[in-house]
């Protein structure tokens, strides 16, 4: 039976099928991106039923993030080391039991401990998966390819609030986890079926042993995780007037700086930080922070700002974020098809002033802003970023040697990542910031001296005691009602300068797209 279901799949040269490949190896990536932001609107459930703090369940989060983060950029080494093959099924396995656990936790610590085993087996997915696609298609069939793990990427964060807040409205917090079960084992049977190591990594692994960089993954270790906690953390502690924050500032700086350095000089490095010496691979790396900067920063502030300034429930913010998803899905297939005919740089810059010009659009919103023009302003979103994420990694990989790859995946994965932390804080903390300094701005305006002030006062005092409210009632409700409509509308301006911030970053990126080179016509790279 086995042989007959690999028949049905093999090419006439007795290869299998590399779009098989391709879908098979995207299913658990696309269950690990969910899992990034699935989780979030579960917290206040989760909290409640393991009788945990507000502040205390938001380490179910940071828990998963440090630990993905801190795998991702070993990834390439880790897979040289037992080879791709055995790792990708290893990180399947593992985020699929630690899925299964993080559904049975009985209380909070357990939950974040196997939270913790979760991104661990999740941080190898991505930049596996990636190494799969460059070595199965040639260079000029990639854009295709990463069309359908672009669709995991981009449209499961998207997706993932959605989803998180229909389970556990109509089941349980405990499904989110539950549901990467029939995945991961389906993505296991698949795998084992039919993928394979490619032979340049075989002989790799068999001549350079296995020297192991201790030195060089705690470093890397200590402050990646000390990065994430500070930007996951940092606007709640109020960033570096906190000794916790100060601690770990501390501790990334010292591991981030002498893991570089240790890296460069080493012969043997974890990280192949001297890839970023290809102008390519460096460029495209930098665009792909800024992707993650944006689109993660955008994936939260539009829910945010649906459910707080315009009183939408989380399941219909999440569905406002759907037809994005579904431009993405229908985009992608086209920008793989064009990668192969337009230069990338062009392709790149056109969807970052595709999706800088939405931000743009979403900067107009006011408090009267109706359901359709939300979605239609996050599908023209959703329409640019269709055209950077296949484009970005076809770049990067363009010149990249085969038997770099690996190590390439994790690196560029890893700026995504970060980026996408980075925007996640910055936008939290300037609304916070932002609407504090718009409320003190507006409210120089609210006092006796102005007549407008006085005539609204007037106006809801006389409207409260027709009511029923005695005298000194109706003022004390009156005042009160003005008061929430500054604060209202100093979040509302937060939000709009938000929404610029993130328009400017991606008209900022264009020039930095131009350093670009397309691979030379009439030259075909070395199929993997």
């Amino acid at each position: 039976m086995k042989d007959r279901f690999l028949s049905k799949l093999r090419m006439p040269d007795g290869s299998i099928n590399p779009w098989v490949i391709a879908v098979t190896v995207t299913l658990a990536t696309f269950m690990e991106v969910l899992d990034t932001s699935i989780a979030n609107v579960a917290l206040p459930h989760i909290s409640g039923n393991l009788s945990a703090g507000a502040d205390e369940s938001t380490w179910v989060l940071t828990s998963y993030l440090v630990s993905n983060a801190i795998v991702l950029p070993l990834s390439g080494w880790l897979s040289g080391l037992v080879g791709r093959k055995r790792f990708y099924m290893a990180c399947v396995a593992l985020f699929t039991v630690s899925s299964f656990l993080c559904g049975l936790a009985p209380s909070l610590g357990m939950l974040v401990l196997f939270r913790i085993l979760q991104g661990a087996g999740g941080g190898g997915l991505q930049p596996s998966e990636q190494a799969i696609l460059n070595d199965t298609f040639p260079l000029e069939k990639r854009g295709m390819a990463f069309a359908v793990y672009g669709v995991a990427v981009v449209v499961a964060p998207t997706i993932g609030p959605w989803l998180g807040g229909w389970i556990t409205d109509n089941f349980s917090w405990r499904w989110i986890f539950y549901i990467n079960i029939p995945v991961g084992i389906l993505s296991l049977v698949l795998t084992s079926l039919l993928v394979s190591d490619p032979p340049h990594m075989k002989r790799a692994k068999l001549s350079e042993g296995f020297r192991i960089d201790y030195v060089g993954i705690g470093l890397i270790s200590l402050g990646l995780g000390s990065m994430q906690i500070i930007l996951d953390k940092g606007e709640r502690e109020d960033w570096l007037s906190s000794g916790f924050i100060q601690v770990f500032f501390v501790l990334m700086l010292v591991g981030l700086l002498a893991g570089i350095i240790w890296e460069l000089r080493h012969k043997d490095p974890v990280v192949d930080l001297r890839m970023l010496k290809d102008r390519n691979f460096a460029v495209a790396t930098l665009a792909m922070f800024f992707l993650g900067f944006v689109l993660y920063a955008s994936t939260v502030l539009i829910p945010q700002f649906l459910q707080e300034m315009m009183g939408y429930t989380a399941e219909l913010a999440g569905l406002a974020l759907s037809p994005g998803g579904a431009v993405i899905m229908l985009m992608m297939p086209v920008v793989g098809f064009l990668v192969s005919r337009v230069n990338t740089k062009y392709l790149i810059a056109f969807g970052c002033t595709v999706s800088a010009l939405a931000l743009f659009v979403m900067a107009g919103w006011d408090l009267q802003v109706d359901y359709g023009h939300v979605v239609r302003a996050r599908m023209l979103q959703s329409f640019g970023l269709a055209f950077l994420f296949i484009p970005i990694n076809v770049s990067a990989f363009a010149f990249v040697p085969k038997e770099k790859t690996n190590m390439g995946t994790g690196i560029i994965n890893l700026a995504r990542n970060v980026g996408a932390s980075v925007g996640i804080a910055t936008v939290t903390t300037l609304l916070e910031r932002r609407a504090q300094v718009h409320q003190a701005q507006m409210m120089e305006h609210v006092n006796p001296l102005s007549g407008a002030f006085q005539n609204r006062l007037h106006a809801l005092t006389a409207s409260f005691s027709a009511g029923g409210s005695s005298g000194p009632g109706a003022a004390s409700r009156a005042y009160g009602m003005i008061y929430g409509l500054v604060q209202r509308q100093a979040a509302m301006k937060a939000f709009i300068d938000n929404f610029y911030l993130l328009g400017i970053v991606f008209f900022a990126v264009i020039p930095v797209m131009m350093l670009l080179r397309r691979p030379p016509k009439g030259v075909k790279p070395p199929v993997h």
